[in-house]
């Protein structure tokens, strides 16, 4: 080999070096001061108790403290609004459900950011089928039978959510839309005065997460008719699946995503989506997230985009079929 072509490989070959190095070194030195993992919830609810087992597990695995700050408030879209407008350095994070893709088609140009520009995906980090329950009062024993009942007095029949354009909702919304009927939807302020109203039987038919309705379910008190989903829920495996009860499109569900800033680094979000991805696989982790009625994802940062960009125009239509209005 000549001189002059050994020359040309060897600065080739460092120029290469050069320019994986800022990566490298900025992915191995991250993060050097705590981040903040935002949660736009009060705390106690299911994104708080996901961000608040992940901070936990981060902080070990990365060295640096993760801290859990709860900015609830206007349907989650203050604590996203904080995540949107962060220095685009790691520092801050936030941990969001199915309400931020919902937003979009929700509220529209009146968010006060773009839902799929100004953020950084990172990873899908849990998923969790909703579980369709009635009052044990009430005569319905399975799903055709509740839209018999729903067809035969329509709009008379009260669905409860935990607010509009909740995972709860939504899911209610595909199934009359699937299943061809109305009804009369009572929106909450979140999930407890819901489940009260609904044990009390003064809303008959609500979507909730397994987790906080199986209790009920096992005492008597619900019937649980269908999980969301094609697949039944570990939680409870006697309840068949929206997808055996004739309706697969019913499969709303509530999601976490880890997110970031638009403009984070690709090294920082690979960082993360790795150590997101390790946590997840521990089974300590896995065995209290599935206590908690969690599947754990752990994707990757392409997945997650490719994943948002499909369910804002899904839920876009949805709720533009449904013809619903933000409160």
């Amino acid at each position: 080999m000549n001189t002059h072509r050994m020359r040309r490989r060897g600065l080739l070959a460092a120029g290469a070096l050069l320019a994986a190095a800022p990566r490298n070194a900025g992915a191995q030195a991250y993060p050097t001061h705590p981040v903040r993992l935002i949660v736009p919830y009060p705390p106690g609810g299911a994104s708080d108790l996901t961000a608040r087992l992940l901070a936990q597990e981060l902080t070990t695995a990365l060295g640096q403290s993760f801290v859990v700050e709860n900015r609830g408030g206007a349907a989650s879209i203050t604590g996203t609004q904080a995540v949107a407008t962060a220095a685009a350095d790691g520092g801050t994070l936030g941990v969001v459900d199915t309400a931020f893709l919902v937003n979009a088609g929700l509220f529209g140009s009146k968010l006060p950011y773009d839902t799929q520009r100004d953020f950084t995906p990172i990873s899908l980090l849990v998923r969790a089928p909703l579980v369709l329950v009635v009052p044990a009062e009430v005569p319905w024993q399975n799903v055709a039978q509740l839209e018999k009942a729903a067809r035969e007095k329509p709009g008379e029949i009260s669905f409860g959510s935990a607010g509009n354009g909740t995972a709860v909702h939504m899911a209610g919304e595909q199934f009359r839309q699937a299943a061809g009927f109305t009804y009369l939807h009572v929106p909450y302020r979140g999930g407890g005065p819901l489940i009260t109203d609904l044990l009390a039987g003064r809303v008959r038919m609500a979507f909730g997460t397994v987790p906080a309705m199986a209790e009920h379910v096992r005492a008597g008190r619900l019937r649980a008719l269908a999980v969301t989903g094609r697949e039944r829920s570990p939680l409870l495996p006697e309840v068949p699946s929206m997808a055996e009860a004739g309706h697969p499109q019913v499969d709303a569900m509530l999601i976490n995503a880890l997110i970031g800033p638009a403009g984070l680094s690709e090294a920082v979000v690979e960082r993360l989506a790795e150590a997101a991805r390790a946590v997840l696989g521990k089974p300590a982790v896995r065995g209290r997230l599935a206590e908690l009625g969690f599947e754990p994802v752990g994707s990757a940062p392409e997945e997650v985009r490719r994943f948002f960009e499909a369910e804002i125009p899904r839920w876009e239509r949805i709720i533009r079929q449904g013809g619903i209005r933000p409160d």
